[in-house]
């Protein structure tokens, strides 16, 4: 069984091999001996897999699936990765950490590939996951590429292998890819129709070029599964329900309410008048999403606020969806 969580996995579709002469191509060198490298030996999970954190997983996700509660409840797939993380405060211990990943990211900023982007991830299952069990895992440099140029700019993509066992039998392995790069000088510069910088494009690839279609059309598509109903959003290649890849789509009405929501004050952004609202918004078909909560302080925003659509020109080329209070007026037009 395996997954692949290639949400921004087209920043490299476009991407030109470019191993360069001189300089770069003795990076490369550099680079190409981090390959096989450990960055993590014998690293052992903070905690062992635990009800509490597979009911708070169930519920952000709105993932109700029967096999996630109850006796005999196994943890959700998709939650390999999450039982290695060190949380806020890292793995204090270091237990098992190696300076090779840390040595490889020096030494690209150092030749000027100083910004980052993750671009994918890809995960394969070997055993559930059930409540009880200790988790451990290995992590190793699997791979550098050669010089790629992207929309975003020139770099290189490092991929790490995470191998997971659970109470010492293979569990899953997880792979994780970034770009490490140097911005190009149209991104760096880009200025937005206020002056401030650009606002950041979103990703858009093959599995939700849909979604991005439907916002052209001041519509704000749901994706449901052909085979069970189910609606789902962000937009997947496959149903996490019962597995159909088949699929169709429904318009949101537009309603909706604040689930829960962030102040973001830091980090400051050129394109961004911090502090601003971001909402979890729980629309009226019952998915939710990520947008901004605007049309309002944001020292009033608040958990259960009723929203409506609408939405917002950013430039030019740019348009996005933002939910605006009902008593405000956002009646679902223009922002």
């Amino acid at each position: 069984m395996s997954a692949n969580g290639g949400a921004d996995a087209n920043v490299g579709a476009d991407a030109e091999a470019g191993a360069g002469a001189g300089a770069d191509g003795d990076l490369y060198g550099l680079l190409k001996a981090f390959e096989g490298r450990a960055a993590v030996v014998a690293g052992v999970g903070k905690d062992p897999v635990n009800e509490p954190m597979i009911r708070h997983w169930c519920e952000a996700m709105g993932d109700g699936a029967a096999a996630y509660s109850g006796p005999g409840a196994i943890a959700p797939p998709t939650m390999l990765q999450a039982w290695t993380m060190g949380g806020l405060s890292g793995h204090t211990d270091h237990t098992g950490r190696s300076a090779a990943y840390d040595e490889l990211l020096a030494l690209l900023d150092g030749s000027g590939y100083t910004s980052v982007v993750a671009t994918d991830c890809e995960q394969e299952y070997v055993r559930d996951l059930r409540p009880g069990d200790r988790i451990t895992f290995d992590a190793v440099i699997e791979s550098v590429s050669e010089r790629k140029t992207t929309k975003l700019g020139t770099g290189y993509f490092v991929t790490t292998r995470m191998d997971v066992r659970a109470e010492g039998e293979p569990a899953g392995t997880h792979r994780f890819r970034i770009l490490k790069y140097a911005p190009a000088a149209g991104k760096r510069e880009a200025r937005g129709r206020d002056g401030r910088g650009e606002r950041p494009r979103p990703v858009v690839n093959r599995d939700n070029a849909g979604f991005w279609d439907g916002v052209a059309r001041h519509k704000l598509l749901i994706q449901r599964c052909e085979g069970c109903g189910t609606l789902r959003f962000p937009w997947l290649p496959g149903c996490g329900g019962c597995g159909s890849p088949e699929w169709d789509t429904v318009e949101a009405a537009g309603a909706g309410t604040v689930f829960s929501y962030v102040v973001m004050h830091h980090p400051p952004f050129p394109a961004f008048d911090p502090p601003y609202a971001v909402g979890l918004i729980e629309l009226a078909e019952g998915v939710r999403m990520v947008s901004n909560v605007v049309g309002v302080p944001y020292d009033k925003v608040r958990i259960g606020m009723p929203v409506r659509l609408g939405f917002l020109r950013v430039d030019g080329e740019l348009e996005l969806p933002v939910f605006r209070p009902v008593a405000s007026g956002g009646g679902g037009g223009d922002g």
